[in-house]
């Protein structure tokens, strides 16, 4: 079995999160292991990009989400920075300003979705008006219920047109939460990423966990499944990332388009 099946929320099928092990690694037994298979697959990954780019027929997504300290930047650097930053971008989502919050929640999204040949990532994203608008009761039920039918929606719309959408729960602790928030005080080099608040969302972690459950379950669709990601490893956090973006482009089955123009007649002008 692939990692990417062993690791999708199954469509229609309910998540519980207490049984996905945060620690696990699968059959990768050590991060020698796990560096030696990610150098590979980003080598393919950067062979890959240059199809995608090149072919300019489709686009790719990856939404990346998860708790506070949770490694969404750890991802995009050490997966997502070797890529070629001409076709590869990563969008950052924080409090919807007041324009954005004159139009529906997902205009924002929109705007930002990739271009036919580039791959766009998403750190946070529209998820993140059920999650926090659930926890922090910003809206009514009747409002974020509605949300789970039209971020489905606006995914199949965005893969009906040539958009493949790849998301990722990046899985910890609350222990390991706690330790890499402490590394942030206790590290100089990693002080300028205290935030306070992040202490604070601590007590809401069960409520997170309740909210998170129910955005993967009703959310992972055969078109933009969801991907929980064990990560108090970081080296197999990176690897498994790798590895699914790199067999999801893989089966693309994509191909450099033919020249425009005659090859053989060039030859001869050399």
């Amino acid at each position: 079995m692939k990692l990417s099946e062993k690791l999708m929320v199954e469509p229609g099928k309910e998540i519980r999160l207490d049984q996905r092990d945060p620690d696990g690694t699968g059959h990768i037994k050590s991060k020698k292991a796990a560096y030696v298979e990610m150098e590979k697959n980003l080598s393919g990954l950067g062979e890959l990009q240059s199809v995608l780019y090149a072919e300019n027929k489709r686009s790719v997504l990856i939404v990346l989400q998860g708790m506070d300290a949770g490694g969404k930047d750890g991802t995009i650097k050490h997966v997502m920075g070797p890529l070629n930053p001409q076709s590869c971008k990563v969008c950052s989502f924080k409090a919807p300003t007041d324009e954005e919050l004159s139009h529906d929640f997902l205009w924002r999204i929109h705007q930002r979705i990739p271009k036919t040949g580039q791959i766009v990532i998403f750190n946070r994203s529209h998820y993140e008006d059920i999650l926090i608008a659930r926890v922090h009761h910003l809206v009514d039920k009747k409002v974020w219920s509605k949300r789970y039918r039209q971020i489905n929606d606006f995914e199949k719309l965005l893969t009906e047109n040539n958009t493949h959408i790849l998301k990722f729960f990046l899985h910890i602790s609350k222990g390991e939460q706690l330790k890499r928030l402490r590394e942030r005080i206790d590290e100089p080099a990693k002080n300028w990423k205290i935030n306070p608040k992040d202490f604070e969302e601590r007590k809401y972690w069960a409520d997170y966990v309740r909210v998170y459950e129910d955005a993967l379950s009703r959310c992972s669709t055969s078109y933009a499944p969801w991907f929980v990601i064990p990560a108090n490893k970081k080296w197999f956090r990176n690897y498994a990332v790798s590895q699914i973006i790199a067999e999801a482009l893989d089966a693309l089955k994509m191909k450099y388009p033919k020249p425009d123009v005659d090859i053989s007649k060039l030859r001869k002008l050399t």
